[in-house]
């Protein structure tokens, strides 16, 4: 069965080209391809939609609010796909429920995948959408999350009382060393207890489990 995408661009050119590129893929099919938000939101509404594909600076309604009512009112995921990785755009369309933030200089492979990959579940958020996450962006207001709230949404069974005090200090965005003095142990022994907790959720590298501590979820495009 082919995943049914909805495109939402308000430039014509770059509407009708991701529609075009993405129809070359066989198991997708384009069901729609709007101009705005709210058209965007209300045939999700109205029609059967598995991923919506949105920009973010839109008239009428943006990406970031289309987000927000796609979210609470259908069974689409949604994938932010923009030339923008403004810090605010990000924070609020991952609030948003958001499954994915992606900027539109990828190729057309890497795109989709991302689609194919929030389709099946996933969360895809680009490199550069990572490290901002990781630095303590996404939280509420200006202040940094309280790491039992960052730490929530995890199951806590499979990880000793160690590995989740250093996956929640590496979600704080300290380094190695920094952890190694902050926890009174050694490099080696930090490192070693990153890669237990790598193997133990087949996550590849910290900036995922900064991911992964503070959302529940963590994957590389």
């Amino acid at each position: 069965m082919k995943i049914k995408v909805l495109i939402a661009d308000d430039n014509s050119f770059v509407r009708e080209g991701m529609k075009i590129i993405l129809s070359t893929f066989g198991d997708f099919e384009i069901v729609a391809a709007v101009a705005n938000g709210l058209e965007a939101a209300e045939h999700c509404e109205a029609h059967e939609v598995d991923v919506a594909l949105l920009d973010v600076q839109m008239p009428v309604m943006d990406g970031v609010e289309a987000t927000k009512r796609i979210a609470e009112r259908t069974g689409a995921k949604v994938l932010i796909l923009t030339t923008f990785d403004d810090d605010r755009f990000i924070q609020d369309a991952i609030r948003n429920g958001a499954k994915g933030y992606l900027l539109k200089n990828n190729d057309p492979e890497k795109i989709r995948d991302a689609i194919r990959s929030v389709h099946g579940g996933h969360r895809v958020l680009q490199d550069v959408v990572l490290d901002k996450l990781a630095a303590g962006l996404l939280t509420t207001g200006k202040e940094q999350p309280k790491r039992a709230e960052a730490g929530a949404h995890i199951d806590k069974s499979q990880f000793t009382a160690r590995e989740l005090e250093i996956m929640s200090l590496i979600a704080e965005g300290l380094s190695n060393k920094e952890i190694a003095a902050r926890a009174f142990l050694s490099e080696g022994t930090v490192a070693n207890h990153i890669s237990n907790v790598l193997s133990k959720t087949g996550l590849e590298h910290r900036t995922q489990i900064a991911i992964y501590y503070l959302t529940g979820e963590g994957r590389k495009l």
